[in-house]
């Protein structure tokens, strides 16, 4: 089936997402998306700095899944023209009549002119409507519920001219126009995963927007078995099992996921948005010492390790090796106070080459790992991710939230190899390109961060 062109209008937030998260969703449901306009790189990363985009699908039911499911996108319309002035835009519109010309006859319709970086007046947006008469529609006007919506959308270049001045009407940079296929429904998600109204949170709660864009690269979704080593209050928990996915938590602090109160508190949070039935278990472990005896499992591992901004990693063991003998065990004073074991901190290059290795054990054959990743924006270089990659993991998205002088970047790693591995030892710091001597951006990153990044080249 030949592909046809779409205009995407998309919410101008977390750019660097947007592609990733249209080709893990289009991957889940079984279709391609077309990017033949934005082949070139650098037209590419322009084009996602804009909310508008023209990509090519074979049929509209892939536009509705998409807009059902992607957090970035606000509205897909059929695309019919685009030009710089309104001449162009007409002309290009008069060349694909065979597009519109069945909604001429007995077709309720409703026009809509908008305009990005500028707000267009009513007497503007009425000329607008009233250049496209040759179009000839003989339906009723119906702004309620009409059986088409006609969009044009202009493009401004800033919200304001060069001079500092208000924008001109007419004086964009671009000019859109097409039919409606759908709305985008999934971002109203945000609102329904809004941290702030959640019945159970805390300080390292990863905010809504974020944990749907997380769970949407990990292509959740019924039947789907997924895992989060350090699940902490469970923001990621929701969103993944909201989409249909059954998910397993682990921690090495217990505290986080039980918080205060009888009933666990991602349990009651898991409750107020309808899955805690896909909550299977939350456990408490240190997962350089797992209990998994098998891999294999999961189709899934997503997680936001913890880097020492709020919260640092720990793993099991002492800071400082024993030089004397152990002494003699004794019994405890008492026997009933739980044992609560040494703990050391957790580097977090380490931990990202241990996490891979663990997945690599852990998740089915195309599995997938979703993670976020610390790095320092002066000194990140792409090796910083290839080298922390092991045979049988292959990098497939690397998007970035900046924050200045630092940002995070959501990693997507798929599971390519058929054969099980044996599970990791979390003793070695293996680099599967040779650089043996690279030292990613991301090492040592709390201290960097409470050092201001000073003297980081």
């Amino acid at each position: 089936m030949p592909l046809r062109e779409y205009l995407f209008v998309f919410a101008q937030a977390h750019a660097d997402f947007r592609i990733p998260e249209l080709r893990s969703i289009s991957e889940l449901y079984g279709f391609t998306i077309g990017l033949s306009r934005y082949s070139d790189p650098l037209a590419c990363e322009a084009a996602v700095k804009r909310p508008f985009m023209i990509l090519e699908l074979e049929e509209d039911a892939h536009a509705k899944l998409l807009a059902s499911r992607c957090i970035l996108i606000k509205s897909v319309y059929e695309f019919y023209a685009q030009g710089s002035t309104y001449d162009e835009l007409h002309a290009a519109n008069r060349a694909v009549r065979s597009r519109w010309q069945q909604y001429i006859l007995d077709t309720s319709f409703k026009f809509t002119v908008i305009g990005y970086n500028h707000s267009l007046s009513q007497r503007w947006q009425r000329n607008v409507i009233e250049s496209f008469s040759y179009m000839d529609f003989l339906g009723k006007i119906d702004m309620k519920d009409p059986d088409i919506v006609l969009g044009c959308f202009e493009d401004y270049e800033n919200d304001r001219c060069p001079d500092g001045a208000r924008n001109i009407n007419g004086a964009f940079r671009q000019v859109y126009f097409g039919r409606l296929i759908l709305e985008g429904t999934a971002r109203s998600l945000i609102r329904t995963f809004d941290v702030k109204k959640r019945e159970y949170f805390g300080n390292t709660s990863m905010e809504a927007e974020i944990s749907l864009l997380m769970a949407n690269q990990t292509q959740a979704s019924t039947g789907k078995l997924i895992y989060d080593p350090f699940i902490g209050t469970g923001s990621m928990a929701y969103t993944t099992a909201y989409f249909g996915a059954l998910v397993y938590g682990s921690d090495i602090d217990g505290r986080q996921m039980r918080g205060k109160g009888k009933t666990p508190g991602i349990i009651r949070a898991a409750s107020q948005y309808g899955v805690v039935s896909r909550i299977m278990d939350l456990c408490t472990f240190d997962v350089t010492h797992n209990p998994w005896r098998s891999g294999c499992l999961f189709d899934a591992i997503v997680t936001d390790p913890p880097y020492g901004v709020r919260a640092g990693a720990k793993r099991l063991g002492r800071k400082k090796a024993r030089e004397d003998p152990q002494p003699p065990q004794t019994p405890r004073a008492n026997p009933d106070e739980p044992y609560i074991p040494p703990t050391k901190p957790y580097e977090l290059s380490a931990l990202v080459i241990d996490l891979i290795l663990l997945a690599r054990y852990l998740l089915k054959p195309r599995g997938l790992l979703v993670f976020f990743l610390p790095t320092v924006t002066d000194s990140y270089e792409a090796l910083d991710i290839i080298s922390s990659l092991c045979e049988g993991m292959e990098l497939v998205a690397n998007s970035l939230q900046d924050f200045g002088s630092w940002g995070r970047r959501l990693i997507t790693i798929r599971k390519t190899v058929m054969n099980d591995h044996l599970p990791p030892n979390f003793e070695t710091v293996p680099s599967s390109t040779g650089e043996d001597d690279h030292v990613p951006a991301h090492k040592d990153f709390r201290e960097k961060y409470f050092q201001g990044f000073k003297g980081v080249e």
